[in-house]
C-alpha cells in the first residue's frame, strides 16, 4: 500500500473520531452551560476548550463565552479540533484515498460534509447539531466496517480511529478541576456513552471512583481508555507481524503496550486524585505512538505535513 494512501485512512479514522468525541462533550455541557450565570458560563467555557486541547486568543479571554465556544467546538472549519474541521479533513483524506475507501464509505463522508451548513448555530441548534454528527459517525464507523475488506486498509483506519479515541476519553477525564466544574460522574459517563453499560456492569456500585475505572480500566466496553489502547495494539500486530524473541522493533507497539499495561496493572487506593496524571500519560503516549506510526509508515512529504498531530 502506498504510505500517502495509508495516511490517509489513518487520519480518516482519527478525524471522525474526534468529531465524534467532541459532539459528545459539547452535547452533555450544552444545557448546564446555557443554565449558567455569564461569569460562570464563559469560565465553564474556557474549561471545556482547554480539556479540547485549545485556548481563547490572546486578548479575548475576558470576551470568551458560549457563543464562541460552540462557534470553536462545533462550526470552525479551518480548525481541525472542531465538529466541522474535522469532518471536512476526513472528507478531504476520503477523497486522496478514493481508489481504496469503498464507495458508501465515500458517499457518506461527502452527504455528511454538505450537511454542515443545514443546522442553526445557537444552543437548540447545536444540541440537534451534535445528536446529527453522532448519527452520521455512527454510520461512516459502521460503513467501514461493513464495506471494507478488513485487510491493512481497514487496519490503519482502525488504528487512528483507536488512538483518537483513547485520547478523547483522556481528555475528558484529564482535568484536576473535572468534579468541581460540575462534570459529575453521570454527566462524564453521558459523555462516552457509557451510562447504561455502567449500570447494568455495576449496578449499585454508584459514585466517582467508579466511573472513573470504568471508563478508564474495563476491557469489555468499546470506549474505555484500556480497550482502545488494546485495540491499537492489536492492530499494530497485524500491520507488523513480525516475530522476535526480545522487545519490539515497532517503537508505536511498544510505546501503546507500555501505556495499556501501566494503566492495566497500577494499584492505586484513590483513583481519582492520580487522574490528572494518568490521562496526562495516555495523552502524551498517543502522540508519542502517532508520531512512531508516521516514522515508520508513512510519507514526510512537505505538502502532507498539514494533517498532522493536533496539540
Amino acid at each position: 500500500m502506498l504510505s500517502r494512501i495509508a495516511e490517509s485512512l489513518f487520519w480518516i479514522g482519527r478525524y471522525v473520531e474526534r468529531a465524534d468525541g467532541t459532539a459528545r462533550i459539547l452535547d452533555v455541557n450544552l444545557e448546564r452551560l446555557n443554565q449558567l450565570p455569564a461569569a460562570e458560563q464563559r469560565e465553564v467555557s474556557r474549561q471545556l476548550l482547554g480539556i479540547m486541547g485549545s485556548r481563547p486568543e490572546a486578548g479575548k479571554q475576558e470576551e470568551f463565552g458560549l457563543t464562541e465556544l460552540l462557534n470553536r467546538l462545533a462550526y470552525d472549519r479551518s480548525s481541525p479540533t472542531s465538529i466541522s474541521g474535522s469532518l471536512g479533513a476526513a472528507r478531504e483524506n476520503a477523497r486522496r484515498a478514493r481508489e481504496t475507501v469503498s464507495s458508501a464509505l465515500w458517499e457518506c463522508l461527502n452527504t455528511t460534509w454538505y450537511g454542515l451548513s443545514q443546522h442553526r448555530k445557537d444552543v437548540v441548534g447545536t444540541y440537534r447539531f451534535c445528536h446529527w454528527v453522532l448519527e452520521r459517525t455512527a454510520m461512516v464507523k459502521g460503513l467501514a466496517d461493513t464495506t471494507m475488506s478488513h485487510d491493512e486498509s481497514w487496519q490503519f483506519m482502525l488504528l487512528g480511529r483507536s488512538l483518537e479515541r483513547a485520547d478523547m476519553t483522556a481528555r475528558m477525564l484529564q482535568t484536576p478541576d473535572v468534579f468541581s466544574a460540575g462534570l459529575s460522574w453521570v454527566n462524564m459517563l453521558r459523555c462516552a456513552g457509557a451510562y447504561e453499560s455502567f449500570l447494568r456492569t455495576r449496578r449499585a456500585a454508584f459514585g466517582d471512583e467508579h466511573a472513573a475505572e470504568f471508563l478508564l480500566l474495563d476491557r469489555l466496553f468499546p470506549r474505555s481508555i484500556v480497550y482502545a489502547l488494546s485495540d491499537a495494539e492489536q492492530a499494530l500486530e497485524r500491520l507488523d507481524p513480525s516475530y522476535q524473541r526480545v522487545g519490539f522493533i515497532n517503537d508505536a507497539r511498544r510505546i501503546v503496550g507500555q501505556a495499556r499495561t501501566f494503566l492495566e496493572f497500577h494499584q492505586t487506593s484513590n483513583l481519582v486524585a492520580e487522574l490528572p496524571e494518568h490521562m496526562e500519560r495516555v495523552q502524551r503516549a498517543c502522540a508519542q505512538a502517532s508520531d512512531a506510526i508516521t516514522r515508520k509508515y508513512f510519507a514526510q512529504a512537505v505538502d502532507l505535513s498539514w494533517v498532522g498531530e493536533v496539540s
